[in-house]
C-alpha cells in the first residue's frame, strides 16, 4: 500500500511541476500576445501614421525617462507602487511625445502592409518587454520564465530589442 501511495505522490508532484512550468510559459507568451494584439489593433484602426508616431514616442520617452533627475522622488515601497510609479512616468512621457510626433512629424501617407504591421507590432511588444526587464522594477512583482530571461535579461540583447522597432520601420515603412 505504501508503494502505491508513494507512486501517486510522485506522479502528482510531476504533474504539478509540469503544469506550473507550462502555465508560466503560457503566461509569458500571453503577455507578448496581448501587447502584440493591442499594437496591431491600434495600428489597424487609427492608421499607420499614428502607429509610427507611437513607436517613435517610445524612443523619445526612453531618453527623457533615462535622464529624468527626479526618479529618486518616486516611491520605492511597496513594490507594486514603485513599479506603477515608474511605468506611469514613462507612460506620461510617451503620451507627450506621441502628441508632439502626431502633430508634427508623422504623415498618414506612409504605407506599411498587414504583414509589416504584424512584425512592427511584435517588435514594439518586445521593445516594451525588454524595457520592463532593464528599466522598471518588474522583477519584484513578476518572475518571468527562464526562456524569457534568456531572450530579454542579458544587457547585450537589450540593445537589439531596443533598436528592433527602428530597424523594422526603416525596412517596412514606405
Amino acid at each position: 500500500m505504501n508503494v502505491v501511495t508513494e507512486g501517486v505522490t510522485q506522479v502528482s508532484t510531476l504533474a504539478t511541476n509540469t503544469a506550473m512550468t507550462v502555465w508560466g510559459g503560457l503566461g509569458d507568451f500571453l503577455i507578448v500576445l496581448v501587447l502584440l494584439s493591442l499594437f496591431f489593433v491600434f495600428a489597424y484602426y487609427s492608421g499607420r501614421g499614428p502607429f509610427v508616431a507611437l513607436l517613435l514616442s517610445f524612443y523619445c520617452a526612453y531618453a527623457l525617462y533615462a535622464m529624468f533627475p527626479y526618479t529618486s522622488l518616486l516611491p520605492t515601497a511597496p513594490a507594486t507602487t514603485a513599479l506603477f510609479a515608474h511605468i506611469g512616468l514613462y507612460t506620461a512621457f510617451c503620451i507627450v511625445f506621441y502628441i508632439i510626433l502626431r502633430r508634427v512629424v508623422v504623415s498618414d501617407f506612409l504605407y506599411v502592409g498587414l504583414f509589416g504591421l504584424l512584425i512592427l507590432s511584435f517588435l514594439g511588444a518586445t521593445f516594451l518587454i525588454a524595457l520592463a526587464y532593464h528599466m522598471f522594477p518588474i522583477s519584484s512583482i513578476y518572475t518571468f520564465t527562464p526562456a524569457m530571461d534568456i531572450l530579454f535579461a542579458a544587457k547585450t540583447y537589450f540593445f537589439w530589442w531596443f533598436t528592433a522597432p527602428a530597424i523594422g520601420l526603416f525596412f517596412l515603412a514606405r
